[in-house]
């Protein structure tokens, strides 16, 4: 007999990493290939961080802290807030995952503004929920009137990724503090700020401010971009109590291992350190997007450690050509098309090297086709 799967398996559309099929992170970091795929950091871990997990590596024949006590007490301490009102995770992508799994079933709504984060998607199609993608406004920004205007008594999630990915715009903290103001107590907005430390309009720690007087409110955060520590899959989010409690009551336990607890904790030791590697990504930001202009490409404007940009009038025609001339050239991107902007490709800033090699290879190719 064949073995019948649960039938929402066909509509849950999945994540494609950023990483070539047949490779793996340790074989793109031996070889030339430049990974301006994954918005990730082109600088090592810390030197302390990896001598913190080599340390907690000794220890890995016992099970993580389930808490992540001193996480979440370091993390308490950087921010101001409670410890209890943080859930450390897996990565920012497994609180998504189990805020859908707690929030939704069938009946349910779900509000994000599209193209945002690949992920999202997958929420409604695991729970049954009902999706209402808002288009992003002009510039490439969430239009967040639209989105209110989207809210009924069955939403349960309204979600906006600020800075934004894959577009990487940026809203200032005075139009989300009059959103979060207006999203009506039994919808739960999860202020997504994977990439906040990038953004040089405000101060990245703002939205805190609003978690005291809004309970329906959830900010995450990541050690993956600006830390350095994609590979150790760490995120965080800050809410209620509450919130904290039914994200542990879905999620398995111990998602946050050992040698992820060790690296995040020795991580927020050093916050001059990072900030000084942010700092440095910003400045390369300015330098790559002068660079697409000398090559008449138009970006959106970035507030990220990535830039979104535009093929042109033909870029739907001509998109996946230009992938296949970079990934010929040594040079791994994200298509716009996978991403909800077909015409467009998302492109993280890797060393200046590499940023370079990108900027004469996509200039070549587009001319080649346009």
């Amino acid at each position: 007999m064949t073995v019948h799967f649960n039938s929402k398996l066909a509509t849950i559309p999945g994540y494609t990493p950023g990483v070539p099929k047949g490779h793996s992170a340790e074989d793109v970091a031996k070889s030339s290939l430049a990974q301006l795929a994954s918005n990730e950091s082109p600088f090592d871990p810390l030197p302390e961080v990896i001598e913190a997990v080599t340390r907690a590596a000794g220890s890995m024949n016992r099970y993580p802290d389930p808490e992540a006590t001193l996480l979440r007490q370091r993390l308490g301490e950087r921010h101001g807030v409670d410890p209890a009102r943080i859930a450390p995770a897996n990565g920012s992508c497994e609180i998504l995952l189990a805020a859908g799994e707690a929030l939704l079933e069938p009946g349910a709504e779900i509000v994000y503004a599209w193209p945002s984060f690949s992920m999202y998607p997958n929420l409604a199609a695991m729970s049954g929920a009902r999706e209402i993608r808002v288009p992003l406004a002009k510039g490439e920004v969430h239009d967040l009137e639209a989105m209110l205007t989207e809210i009924t008594a069955a939403t349960q999630l309204v979600l906006v990724c600020n800075p934004n990915n894959p577009t990487g715009t940026y809203l200032p903290f005075s139009e989300i503090r009059s959103f979060v103001e207006r999203v009506p107590d039994h919808a739960t907005v999860i202020l997504d700020e994977a990439y906040i430390e990038f953004q040089t309009v405000d101060d990245p720690d703002a939205s805190l401010q609003l978690l005291d007087d809004h309970d329906n409110l959830v900010i995450l955060r990541t050690f993956s971009k600006s830390h350095s520590l994609a590979g150790l899959r760490v995120g965080y989010a800050i809410g209620s109590p509450a919130f904290r409690a039914a994200m542990d009551a879905v999620r398995q336990p111990f998602s946050v291992n050992a040698l992820a607890q060790a690296g995040a904790v020795e991580a927020l030791k050093h916050g001059e350190a990072i900030r000084s590697q942010v700092l440095a990504a910003i400045k390369e930001r300015a330098r790559v997007e002068e660079g697409f202009k000398a090559h008449r490409l138009l970006t959106a404007t970035t507030g990220a450690n990535f830039s979104w940009v535009s093929l042109g009038e033909d870029g739907a025609e001509i998109e996946e050509l230009v992938v296949n001339d970079l990934t010929a050239a040594g040079i791994i991107v994200r298509a716009g098309r996978g991403l909800g902007g077909p015409g467009w490709l998302r492109i993280s800033y890797g060393t200046t090297e590499e940023n370079d090699r990108m900027l004469e290879a996509l200039g070549d190719s587009v001319r080649r086709h346009s």
